[in-house]
């Protein structure tokens, strides 16, 4: 039995939730004292997955949880320094655990692309227009579409913080960025695209017996598809396009599917 004087001090230091080794060095006595006394005076006691104990006050994983979602701290490993800063050295796994006692996990972010309610009914208009075309319609169409393709490495997952039952929020999403193309000199401009058009397209349009005038263009808004250079190329080609293609639209193009094989093909 300690003396009561060594107990108040272990019981306030406690309450202050510093880690009770450092309470063991303060006073005296062997961690596993503090954590005897521990386990009689508290209740809701957050453990390691190991043998040595943790003990986070509820007003401290209340602090952590404020903290998570005013964005202060943004991984576990942030909760993980943190916790040790106001006296709680922990593992990374048990820092996880703290915020798992809260109802916090952490979530891959959905990659899909920024909707407004007018790009919405945008592209609900657009079906509306093209739902009675047919297969043969639809087999005209040549689709167009740019990529970024990594060599050296993916971009990595993005995590966000949620509740446990948490419905998806607009930030919760890892917006897909316009589509861009950049070659050595800088970024693609209408010049390049037309250049890209009468090379690339035509010759692949003879490759596979395509017949120019009756086949129809698919490409997205982007500047350089609707400048005046691009649009009066289209016009001397006898190019016939889809010009009301709806913005933030990637996914009705079935060219993003032939993206996905390629990227798996070069990953192997």
């Amino acid at each position: 039995m300690l003396p009561s004087d060594t107990q108040n001090s272990i019981q306030a230091l406690l309450e202050n939730s510093i880690d009770p080794t450092v309470i063991g060095k303060r006073v005296g006595v062997h961690r596993n004292t503090v954590n005897r006394y521990a386990n009689k005076w508290m209740h809701n006691r957050i453990r390691k997955s190991g043998d040595k104990p943790s003990i986070v006050a509820k007003s401290t994983r209340r602090y952590i949880k404020r903290q998570v979602f005013t964005g202060y701290l943004k991984t576990a490993k942030d909760v993980q320094m943190k916790l040790e800063e106001i006296g709680h050295p922990m593992s990374y796994q048990s820092a996880i655990n703290v915020l798992h006692a809260v109802e916090i996990y952490a979530e891959i972010k959905k990659k899909k692309p920024l909707l407004t309610e007018k790009h919405k009914k945008a592209r609900l208009a657009w079906a509306k227009k093209h739902q009675y075309w047919t297969v043969h319609d639809w087999r005209r169409v040549i689709f167009s579409g740019e990529t970024k393709i990594n060599i050296w490495g993916p971009d990595g997952c993005k995590y966000y913080w949620k509740k446990k039952r948490d419905r998806l929020h607009p930030h919760h999403i890892d917006v897909i960025p316009g589509y861009a193309c950049q070659d050595y000199n800088g970024a693609m401009n209408s010049e390049l695209y037309q250049e890209i058009l009468t090379t690339s397209l035509k010759d692949t349009m003879e490759y596979y017996d395509l017949n120019w005038e009756t086949s129809v263009f698919q490409h997205d808004n982007d500047p350089k598809h609707r400048s005046k250079p691009t649009t009066q190329w289209m016009k001397d080609s006898v190019m016939v396009c889809i010009d009301d293609w709806p913005s933030q639209s990637p996914d009705p193009n079935p060219i993003e599917h032939v993206w996905h094989h390629l990227k798996l093909k070069l990953s192997m």
